[in-house]
């Protein structure tokens, strides 16, 4: 898929995967936070398997953090599972969420660009 055809604010190149599993609660509740968590500038995709109690997110790294997410979720009061797994997991999505945007602002450096005294390459 181009990023032609990805929402607005959405580079493939930067694209990422999540999967939260939630505390079950009321479902008018997720799908209010999965509503405003759909108007996130730089998110593809949301959608919410309620026999799992698990959130998808597709989101641009650049644009989005899963903090974010979270606090919309917050605001609706839907919880994250405080299980073990889902703190790891949380913690790993930060981490690549952030080297995402650290990548994606990194001036590419190479030795073998470097001009010497007269301009020339060597």
């Amino acid at each position: 898929m181009s990023d032609k055809d990805r929402r607005l604010g959405v580079s493939e190149i930067n694209l990422v995967t999540r999967h939260l599993k939630l505390v079950p609660c009321d479902e008018a509740a997720i799908q209010a936070a999965i509503a405003d968590i759909d108007q996130l500038y730089g998110l593809e995709s949301v959608s919410y398997d309620s026999r799992k109690s698990r959130l998808h997110l597709a989101y641009d790294a650049t644009r989005i953090c899963l903090d974010c997410v979270e606090d919309i979720l917050r605001k609706h009061a839907v919880e994250v599972s405080h299980d073990w797994w889902t703190r790891l997991k949380e913690e790993h999505y930060r981490f690549v969420d952030q080297n995402v945007k650290d990548n994606a602002t990194h001036e590419p450096w190479s030795c073998h660009q470097k001009t010497h005294g007269s301009g020339k390459r060597r």
